[in-house]
């Protein structure tokens, strides 16, 4: 079977410091050449965030985004920290829409049984540049009928 590849495709994030923010930080970065999310850091230069079991904080990166039209970011938390740390995001995945230009910060929520510190500089998330469509809605008097059918929760099995 042959090896098929899309072409490479640019999409361009434009990256702007907040005032104050610790530059020498550097922008996202993608930490190999196949990882699909970019790290995000924690900008804090007044001072590392303690946060205690079950407390959430919302964590500044020193960054303001413009993603292109038709795009988004998707915030992801960081796998490591998850499993050792039951450090996640408290909306996952976050959402920053093509037309937010705010400052670009991460919900954390601590799940796990001890304080953690989060210190200046620490990757704290991911980012995801991906695409966006957006749907029309309509009406309907039904809905088309499924094998599935108004199964919810849990009925498709387990495992």
């Amino acid at each position: 079977m042959a090896d098929v590849r899309e072409q490479d495709a640019t999409v361009i994030v434009r990256v702007m410091w907040e005032p104050g923010a610790d530059r020498s930080l550097g922008l996202p970065a993608y930490a190999s050449d196949g990882a699909a999310g970019a790290d995000l850091r924690a900008n804090l230069p007044e001072g590392a965030v303690t946060l205690a079991p079950g407390q959430r904080a919302l964590i500044g990166t020193g960054l303001r985004l413009e993603i292109p039209p038709g795009h988004e970011v998707q915030l992801r938390p960081r796998s490591g920290l998850a499993l050792k740390h039951g450090l996640m995001l408290a909306n996952s995945p976050g959402t920053i829409d093509a037309d937010y230009r705010g400052p670009l910060g991460v919900i954390l929520l601590n799940g796990g049984q001890e304080p953690f510190l989060i210190e200046h500089g620490m990757r704290i998330a991911q980012m995801v540049v991906a695409p966006v469509l957006q749907a029309t809605f309509q009406t309907a008097d039904t809905v088309d009928e499924t094998a599935r059918g108004s199964g919810g929760f849990g009925s498709t099995g387990i495992g």
